[in-house]
């Protein structure tokens, strides 16, 4: 038979009492916390106060772009096109509705659809469009076939447009019409990701709730390796390139 007093004494809790030592951690965060710090013995010091520099200073390295305007245009339009995306070059705002019109009628698109708020007063009646301001929807009556956007920013390294979700640039715009089309002025067009980056971050309320990349219309090779447009979003991306403005 087991000793009696021994087995009480087993079952006697531990004096907790003490606290732990600073290389026993009570949770697994410390535990990582702990990892991390003793990594200083191995050359990789953790950074003290006033050591940390922002990532914002820190640029990786960049293709040697253009910097003239003329150059940044073309460079966005190479690569644009590279994406499967068309380009028009315009030189007025007022030239927009015929110029969209004229688009949609060579690929015999439906002449509905929504535009940006702040295009809604360009005329669109006058050159035959039926284009209501506001977010975009598939409904089964009346699918908006044509998404007409402006953008906060366009890269010319890679031909990507950037949109800033907004009341103003709703997020479903650009993404539920078989087409967007996309006004770029050339003062919007920026060298690289970063410069966009810069622009999104200087916006009057800061960054915005979500940012969309746009490189030419949506696809996918997931069957067979057969390249498809359209899987997920627009068809055809179509890009005004506002000249002079």
């Amino acid at each position: 038979m087991p000793n009696s007093k021994a087995s009480q004494a087993s079952l006697q809790p531990t004096d907790t009492s003490a606290p732990p030592t600073p290389w026993a951690p009570t949770d697994s965060r410390s535990a990582v916390l702990a990892r991390i710090r003793a990594s200083g013995a191995h050359g990789v010091a953790p950074l003290g106060p006033g050591e940390r520099k922002p990532i914002a200073a820190r640029r990786g390295p960049a293709p040697e772009l253009p910097s003239d305007t003329a150059g940044l245009l073309r460079w966005f339009e190479a690569q644009s096109l590279r994406l499967s995306a068309t380009v028009e070059r315009l030189d007025a705002m007022a030239q927009i509705p015929a110029a969209v019109a004229a688009y949609a009628d060579r690929l015999q698109l439906p002449r509905q659809g929504v535009c940006w708020p702040s295009l809604a007063e360009l005329g669109w009646d006058a050159a035959g469009l039926d284009l209501r301001p506001g977010p975009a929807s598939r409904e089964v009556n009346r699918p908006d076939a044509l998404g007409v956007s402006g953008v906060l920013a366009a890269v010319a390294e890679t031909g990507t447009l950037l949109l800033a979700s907004s009341a103003d640039s709703p997020a479903s715009l650009p993404l539920l019409p078989e087409t967007h089309i996309a006004v770029v002025r050339a003062s919007q067009v920026v060298a690289t990701m970063e410069d966009a980056f810069v622009r999104a971050r200087a916006l009057p309320g800061g960054m915005p709730r979500s940012l969309n990349f746009i490189s030419g219309p949506s696809r996918t090779a997931d069957i067979e390796q057969t390249l498809v447009l359209g899987a997920h979003g627009p068809y055809r991306v179509h890009i005004l390139l506002m000249e002079s403005l």
